[in-house]
């Protein structure tokens, strides 16, 4: 039986898998750092798949998932956050050179929303919208059962919209985007203005916050870090909002830490959904939810990519 290595490239770690022909449950798995002494993010990479490669067994194709812009039909990653490496690295040439089987690559988030439709909680759908809401902001589109890339595999950069003019620095070196007041790192950073700024919290005197604890601080009532998720949570809302002005979708997804916030999140984001959506048509049959596969977003979703495409059902 022939398989498909799908691996997930992050800024702090390298994961792979092996899938058999039809199933979504891998037969190995293995991970790497992404950073290590006296290495490259690349050589890390090779080795990773090169420990998983089969000796005795067809290789159909290895899919990748990678942060950052990229562009899916020529392979090449324009920028990957935390890699500074890998500017306009053409991963999928040198893969194919090393491994001599087809290799594809898709934006992590592209491809967590692909995943989501063809084998998590996206099925049935023709039209959904997936966001993660983590260290940063990304997001993917399924419409008119097609996964949205743009001309260049650059479209769906939705954590990159302008939601508040002259705003806090991104990420991405502009200012005011949704990523840049709505992330788990812009929720830390606002929390942290507000604690300096002499505001009372239970986490006063706490170096390094994340997102995570602040959330842990508003579920035992904490009125600060309370504050702090429903401002993310607005900020969200508003740009669901324009999404579904754009889209029109069935169904969102939320994924990513923050989301695991709950209705500390939630509430405030749909109060202003509803208050920003320009017709209540727009929520008629809308459906919010949880991502269903979790850490495997991205190797499932490169598992689907391959497959996709390996059949000739090419998804954009």
């Amino acid at each position: 039986m022939s398989l498909i290595i799908a691996v997930d490239v992050g800024g702090t770690q390298i994961r792979a898998a092996t899938y058999l022909d039809g199933q979504i449950k891998p037969i190995e798995m293995a991970r790497t750092n992404t950073h290590a002494p006296h290495t490259t993010p690349w050589e890390q990479l090779e080795k990773l798949i090169a420990a998983l490669f089969p000796r005795n067994q067809k290789v159909d194709a290895i899919s990748v998932t990678a942060p950052g812009p990229l562009n899916p039909y020529e392979g090449v990653i324009y920028r990957a956050p935390n890699i500074p490496e890998w500017k306009d690295f053409p991963l999928k040439e040198l893969l194919q050179e090393r491994f001599k089987v087809p290799v594809f690559l898709g934006n992590d988030a592209n491809l967590a929303a692909l995943g989501e439709w063809v084998y998590g909680v996206g099925q049935g759908h023709h039209h959904l919208i997936y966001i993660t809401v983590s260290t940063g902001i990304g997001a993917g589109v399924i419409t008119d059962d097609r996964l949205l890339l743009g001309t260049m595999g650059l479209a769906a950069e939705m954590g990159h919209i302008t939601v508040l003019p002259d705003g806090p620095l991104c990420g991405c070196g502009q200012r005011g985007h949704l990523e840049a007041v709505a992330s788990g790192t812009a929720i830390a950073r606002w929390f942290e203005q507000e604690l300096a700024q002499g505001k009372p919290s239970l986490l006063a005197g706490t170096k390094n916050l994340t997102a995570k604890e602040i959330a842990q601080a508003a579920q035992s009532g904490d009125g600060l870090a309370i504050a702090a998720l429903e401002r993310a949570g607005q900020f969200l809302g508003r740009a669901l909002a324009d999404f579904l002005h754009i889209f029109n979708p069935s169904l969102i997804i939320m994924g990513g830490g923050v989301s695991k916030s709950g209705d500390l999140l939630f509430l405030p984001m749909k109060k202003a959904l509803q208050e920003h959506v320009m017709s209540p048509q727009y929520l008629h049959g809308l459906e919010i939810v949880p991502a269903s596969l979790g850490d495997e977003a991205g190797l499932v979703g490169a598992l689907a990519f391959a497959r996709s495409q390996l059949e000739n059902r090419v998804p954009w």
